[in-house]
């Protein structure tokens, strides 16, 4: 829901894709707030509320939290946790820190980002005892591997990797002990959009390429208007214009099935004893700007199953 921003290989651009993470994770610090979903770990990457957020955008990132974290969850209980997670461009999320506390937990839980968003984030978690403690309670020896831009334990492991150097990528991966036999859950979110077509093409190849028995969640903006269409096509950087086009980017890309929604869809299948629930928590006027926003974003999700799991009937 945070505004998009140009990319291109620059250090500017590269510091506006930087600050999303921020932009993301205040807005969700406020909505959490309000009470639209509870995660007691995001006070510790971002101390402040902040100042107040339109009804719609707290809606709409109940929408894509409640999304995402339903396929994951739904992956994670068919390989019954007997599997691996990479969560690119993770930013300062608490996803580990939330599947620990519903034994939910994979063999081992990854996170790739930024060198510099990721030295933060090892900052909060040496200095904050509430994060640190659930790492050290999952290892199984007395210290971890920690520099500045890497954190590996048994079961979580955080690197610091430009997600556009592929080579490197997976010489990072594979030294922090990715295994590529178990089945595997790659998550991104708003992240594709802000490479070039060639660099998100070669980041999904990658993915099928490595795992054999694997499921790709993509949460990301679509429908742009015709003129930021336009003026992100002559920067270079991905636009889907399409659900059809997004499935096709998997499915061109060595993934055997693939299949994508709009969030008004994801929304009117979430529970809907709790979307009436959050829905009361503020008045909203005009409906159908929470509709506009949900329109513009997406979740694509593929998967390659050679293990026979049952992966391509994950499903809202």
């Amino acid at each position: 829901m945070a505004a998009r921003h140009p990319f291109a290989d620059t250090d500017t651009s590269d510091e506006a894709v930087r600050a999303t993470c921020d932009d993301a994770t205040t807005c969700k610090r406020y909505a959490i707030s309000k009470g639209y979903w509870k995660d007691p770990y995001i006070q510790y990457f971002v101390r402040s509320v902040g100042e107040r957020k339109a009804p719609e955008i707290n809606r709409g990132y109940y929408g894509r939290v409640k999304g995402v974290n339903y396929l994951l969850d739904a992956f994670i209980k068919k390989t019954e946790c007997d599997c691996q997670v990479i969560n690119l461009g993770a930013g300062l999320d608490t996803t580990f820190w939330r599947l620990k506390d519903e034994d939910l937990l994979p063999k081992k839980y990854f996170e790739v980002d930024f060198s510099t968003v990721v030295a933060r984030k090892i900052h909060y978690i040496k200095t904050k005892p509430h994060l640190s403690k659930p790492i050290i309670e999952t290892h199984s020896t007395d210290s971890l591997l920690l520099d500045a831009h890497s954190l590996d334990s048994d079961r979580y492991c955080i690197i610091g990797a430009d997600l556009r150097d592929i080579a490197t990528l997976d010489e990072k991966v594979k030294k922090f002990h990715l295994n590529p036999e178990l089945p595997t859950l790659l998550l991104s979110e708003c992240v594709l959009v802000y490479m070039t077509p060639a660099q998100s093409s070669s980041l999904v190849h990658w993915a099928a390429d490595t795992f054999h028995t694997a499921m790709f969640i993509n949460y990301e903006q679509v429908m742009i208007e015709n003129l930021q269409r336009r003026q992100c096509t002559l920067a270079g950087v991905e636009v889907c214009r399409s659900l059809d086009s997004q499935k096709d980017r998997f499915l061109r890309s060595g993934w055997e099935h693939a299949n994508a929604l709009d969030m008004v869809a994801v929304y009117s299948m979430l529970p809907q004893e709790d979307v009436a629930r959050i829905e009361r928590l503020e008045f909203l006027d005009e409906k159908e700007l929470l509709q506009q926003l949900l329109q513009h974003y997406s979740i694509c999700w593929a998967t390659k199953d050679k293990l026979s799991l049952g992966l391509s009937q994950l499903a809202f």
